[in-house]
């Protein structure tokens, strides 16, 4: 019998908690219904199965990632919003490890799920509007957007993965990072003709 109050909410949370503990890929509908308190059964009256828990573990972490992101910039501009987002960023993957991961891999997510999910929506607005703050316009934002993305993602996951053993500290090469970015955005090189 299904624990009074058991919803789809409650269980993807449940899973989100428990991707955080041991690993997004580690996460079972067993283990699930272990930590709820419910027989695995109980857990298909609310989610499909493992691959729609998943799906439904992504939104969530997109959604609370943008309003940490979304705090973290408001009312900045320019290098201070970049060092604010990024930091946001970061400290979302050391917070959030197994949820975060459910935002950078290839998870199918239910379409009707999906449309109704602001998270993922808002952050591209909010990273879109950050870096029109440097004056970049397409295709120069999706350029700029996916560099910040592949930085931001490639750091917190050798960081995550221990990458970093050299003595200096990966907090100093991170604000020497966020540096470098800033000028990079500031002079933005021009796109070649015919870059499409």
């Amino acid at each position: 019998m299904a624990r009074a109050g058991l919803t789809a909410e409650r269980v993807t949370t449940a899973g989100a908690e428990l991707a955080d503990e041991v690993g997004l890929d580690q996460v079972t509908m067993s283990q699930v219904a272990r930590r709820l308190g419910v027989k695995d059964a109980s857990l298909y009256t609310h989610v499909r199965g493992l691959e729609d828990l998943r799906g439904r573990i992504a939104l969530l972490a997109a959604d609370e990632k943008t309003i940490r992101l979304a705090e973290a910039t408001a009312g900045r501009a320019g290098k201070e919003a970049l060092v604010s987002f990024a930091n946001a960023w970061r400290e979302y993957a050391r917070s959030h490890p197994g949820r975060y991961t459910a935002t950078q891999v290839p998870i199918r997510i239910d379409p009707e799920l999906a449309a109704k999910a602001p998270g993922p929506r808002r952050a591209v607005e909010l990273t879109y509007g950050m870096l029109r703050g440097y004056g970049l316009a397409e295709p120069d934002l999706t350029d700029a957007v996916r560099l910040l993305r592949s930085t931001f993602h490639g750091f917190v996951a050798l960081e995550a993965a221990g990458g970093f053993a050299h003595e200096r500290s990966p907090q100093r090469s991170w604000l020497r990072a966020l540096d470098a970015l800033h000028t990079l955005l500031e002079h933005w090189p021009p796109s070649r003709e015919g870059d499409s």
